[in-house]
């Protein structure tokens, strides 16, 4: 039930997701019996799932420790994947809930459609109480490999949209077909063949609230502080900062499939109208 909360709610929901998550990572950084820092991080908000489907959740860039908390040393992570994500899944889920909680309390949320039963304060506690029976996921990976590792991740994930061109295989003037992986069944790439109003029905889902920030800063990060930060952490790291220098060009990343014929690599051409296809030797007649 929390993607229909979302989907007449999402200023408010969205607006919660960014502020427990990262309420749960500054808290449980800061416990020393963790690692006893202030970290910095930037959080990005994603709504889709691979099928286009509601699927909110934030993308966070952490750094790889931080300053302690009388900022007089660096503090290094004792775990490969930073923090326990079990400690931080119970804390996110107290938080969110909590703060779900409180945004009813304000009148802060509309209930309309399949949610409308929800307004009635005994319904939306049991569904609080269900909600928070489940066990919910965070996941976390190993730090970058360096700059361009982390240059390359937020050049992906900070200004996609839902679908991007190279995943869309055709259109009938009916039907949609376009390429999703299937993570139930370990990340397989398979098709998917929508009606053109189900498909635009998916993706319209993903347009934000007007105005709404989805790239935001945490920690020793936020914008408010930011620059007096980084001059302490370098101080603490013992790092000179270097002249800028154009960064090197990065190899292409590869999003192509196969032809279903004779399995060598598609490539995307230009688009072109029947009109254009009919008549498209005297476009390349040199003569």
């Amino acid at each position: 039930m929390l993607n229909p909360l979302c989907q007449y709610n999402p200023e408010v929901l969205y607006g919660l997701l960014f502020q427990a998550s990262a309420a749960t990572l500054l808290e449980v950084a800061a416990d020393p019996k963790h690692l006893g820092a202030e970290i910095g991080f930037l959080s990005i908000l994603h709504t889709w799932g691979s099928n286009l489907l509601l699927h909110p959740h934030v993308h966070c860039a952490i750094s790889a420790g931080g300053p302690s908390t009388d900022y007089t040393r660096w503090v290094h992570p004792r775990y490969p994947f930073f923090l326990p994500v079990k400690v931080l899944s119970r804390v996110f889920r107290g938080k969110f809930i909590a703060g779900l909680r409180q945004a009813y309390r304000r009148k802060k949320l509309r209930f309309h459609g399949p949610i409308a039963g929800l307004e009635d304060p005994k319904r939306f506690a049991s569904f609080l109480r269900t909600v928070f029976r489940q066990d919910w996921v965070v996941y976390a990976k190993p730090a970058f490999g360096g700059p361009t590792q982390v240059l390359r991740y937020l050049g992906r994930y900070t200004h996609r949209v839902a679908i991007n061109n190279h995943r869309l295989l055709a259109f009938d003037g009916e039907r949609v077909t376009f390429r999703w992986k299937d993570y139930a069944h370990g990340g397989k790439q398979r098709k998917m063949i929508l009606s053109a109003t189900e498909f635009l029905r998916r993706f319209s889902q993903h347009i934000l609230p007007r105005g709404f920030v989805r790239i935001r800063q945490y920690g020793f990060l936020a914008t408010r502080h930011r620059t007096a930060n980084l001059v302490l952490v370098r101080q603490l790291l013992a790092i000179t900062p270097q002249p800028q220098q154009a960064c090197p060009e990065s190899p292409a990343i590869s999003d192509t499939w196969n032809c279903p014929k004779c399995g060598a690599a598609m490539q995307i051409g230009a688009n072109l109208t029947a009109w254009e296809l009919a008549n498209r030797c005297k476009f390349f007649d040199s003569s």
